[in-house]
């Protein structure tokens, strides 16, 4: 069985972060996936630095490092790997690693990873797209309710004037007409 098959979407999934407005996936965590260890990833991607632009891989700060260890509240056993601060790859700077490591496991999951960012993204889309429709249906709403704000207002003013007309007090009308002296 391959590394690829035994790696879950929610597993990759839930090795994305946001560091610097960006989604991210950690050196070590990538290198458990890829069946290496984390310093051999970070020797080839020091060895092809080219490869590695600033929007495909930055290494986190020292600062960055302890606000990420904060917030996930990292236990004494996920720190070993965490002397250092990480390298973070981005979605293309992971399918970069792949040509990197050349491993068949590297190249297998990295279409995993890839393929699960692309589905992020569309989900992301979609929902974006759902938004931006229901905020133009409720613009329509709004204007419809304005105006049926204004036709109610006008049809109560039509039928307080029927209610006034119905309900004055109608003094008794002369009676016109021939009369008979008799009767």
């Amino acid at each position: 069985m391959s590394k690829s098959i035994a790696i879950t979407d929610e597993t990759v999934i839930n090795k994305i972060y946001r560091i610097r407005g960006k989604k991210v996936m950690l050196d070590r965590d990538l290198a458990d996936m890829y069946g290496v260890e984390t310093g051999q990833l970070k020797r080839q991607v020091k060895r092809n630095s080219e490869r590695f632009p600033e929007d495909f891989m930055f290494e986190m700060s020292q600062g960055e490092l302890q606000d990420w260890r904060s917030q996930f509240g990292i236990s004494k056993e996920d720190k070993k790997g965490l002397r250092y601060p990480p390298f973070c790859f981005t979605e293309q700077g992971v399918a970069m690693l792949s040509s990197v490591l050349g491993s068949k496991t590297a190249i297998d999951v990295n279409i995993q990873i890839i393929r699960i960012f692309t589905r992020i993204r569309e989900t992301l889309l979609t929902h974006q797209d759902l938004l931006i429709k229901m905020e133009r249906i409720e613009k329509k709403l709004l204007q419809h309710d304005e105006k049926s704000k204004k036709h109610e207002e006008e049809i109560q003013i039509i039928f307080k004037a029927l209610k006034q007309l119905l309900n004055q007090d109608q003094e008794p009308r002369k009676e016109i007409g021939f009369k008979t002296k008799g009767k």
